[in-house]
């Protein structure tokens, strides 16, 4: 059975982070929480919830906009 390198890397790095928590789903989903308001972009909610406070993203810097690569 062929196994693609790349996919292989991503499970194990998945799951020495998971067990870097025990496994634990809530201690991991508080942690990506956590990452997530200390990476400084905001985040859109499409939960459909309109009680939930909406986020948006955080936008593009001009020269990260310029640097790419666009077919005119």
């Amino acid at each position: 059975m062929w196994k693609d390198e790349i996919v292989e890397e991503i499970h194990r790095i998945r799951d020495e982070y998971a067990k870097s928590f025990n496994y634990d789903l809530k201690a991991i989903f508080e942690d990506l929480r956590k990452k997530q308001d200390e990476s400084g972009y905001k985040f859109v909610d499409l939960s459909g919830n309109r009680s939930s406070k909406t986020r948006w993203i955080k936008p593009l810097e001009a020269s990260t906009v310029n640097d790419q690569n666009v077919d005119k």
